[in-house]
């Protein structure tokens, strides 16, 4: 039956008050393809009309709180936070071996910018066209200020990534997500402690104040929270940063991506290094759950470009 049709086939809005309250988070995306012309004008910001991808943004954020505006059936929501981040495509030259693009797979050779929305609330209903919304307007919004040099741009691949809490649980198609926590130690060994303040990482290092930071290829410590979630329905009480992870994340496979994927998280850049890690001691963790996960879902990098990160950054295949 559709929730969204009454007895008599009538369109009515779906009576939520009996939901629970669940935090809920959807990251959606949207790609403009354009000339290779044009994405340079905007990276340069060399358009008549001003900074794209700020406008971009901020249209972004205001279309997902009128989401219910646009779209009938929708409630009104109070949105706890919206985010807007956007990724260059650059084109792919032809002769180039596509198995060395990772973006090959959905954009095939062309340019362009692909816009990410992630919104959050705790509520009864969920986010998702919140999210799409808020990618389409930050698209369109691109396509406005662009038009004027070129009238080629199409916009494509409009799609929800991501999408957790409330009754259906959490779909991810595997590519972006959202950091939960930035975890720091001054020790090697030991659990790390999760800072609500930005983390400066440091290309070729790690990230600033941390005890693995250094010249090596295990700078940065990553650890999905679905991973944590094993050993917190098993009765254990976990917080970010208890299995000495650097970096929480929600909605990436990350043990499924491959050594060499790169990933834009918050303002740096980092590449994958190494899957798991051999455990030579048992800590804490594994002698109350009999389990540990980092050694099996943990991910580590290196940082390729530095710059600010904090919990609630976007992450995602760069």
């Amino acid at each position: 039956m559709f929730t969204h049709l009454d007895s008599k086939g009538q369109a009515h809005m779906v009576d939520v008050g009996e939901k629970q309250n669940s935090r809920r988070l959807a990251i959606a995306s949207s790609f403009v393809q354009m000339d290779a012309a044009t994405l340079t004008a905007i990276k340069e910001d060399s358009l008549k009309k001003g900074d794209v991808l700020a406008t971009a943004r901020i249209a972004g954020i205001g279309a997902a709180k009128r989401c219910s505006d646009l779209i009938p059936l929708c409630h009104p929501l109070l949105i706890s936070k919206v985010s807007i981040d956007f990724e260059y495509v650059e084109a792919v030259d032809d002769k180039q071996d596509k198995a060395d693009s990772k973006q090959q797979s959905q954009t095939g050779n062309t340019a362009g910018i692909r816009c990410y929305a992630a919104v959050s609330l705790v509520g009864q209903t969920g986010v998702e066209m919140e999210a799409l919304t808020a990618a389409s307007v930050a698209a369109l919004t691109i396509f406005d200020m662009a038009k004027a040099i070129d009238k080629n741009m199409v916009i494509t691949e409009t799609q929800l990534e991501y999408k957790s809490g409330g009754k259906s649980g959490t779909f991810a198609r595997g590519r972006a997500g959202t950091v939960l926590a930035v975890n720091l130690s001054k020790e090697t060994g030991e659990q790390k402690v999760s800072t609500p303040n930005a983390v400066n990482f440091i290309a070729d290092s790690g990230i600033e104040g941390d005890a693995h930071a250094g010249d090596w290829h295990r700078q940065v410590s990553l650890l999905d929270q679905s991973s944590v979630d094993q050993l917190i329905e098993k009765g254990l009480t976990l917080k970010p940063g208890d299995f000495a992870e650097n970096i929480t994340t929600s909605g990436l496979q990350l043990q499924k991506l491959p050594i060499g994927t790169r990933l834009r998280i918050g303002q740096a850049v980092i590449e994958i290094t190494q899957i798991g890690k051999e455990c030579h001691t048992r800590c804490a963790i594994y002698h109350q759950a009999g389990d540990c996960v980092m050694p099996r879902d943990g991910v580590f990098a290196k940082v390729i470009e530095g710059g600010k990160v904090k919990g609630g950054d976007l992450i995602y295949v760069w």
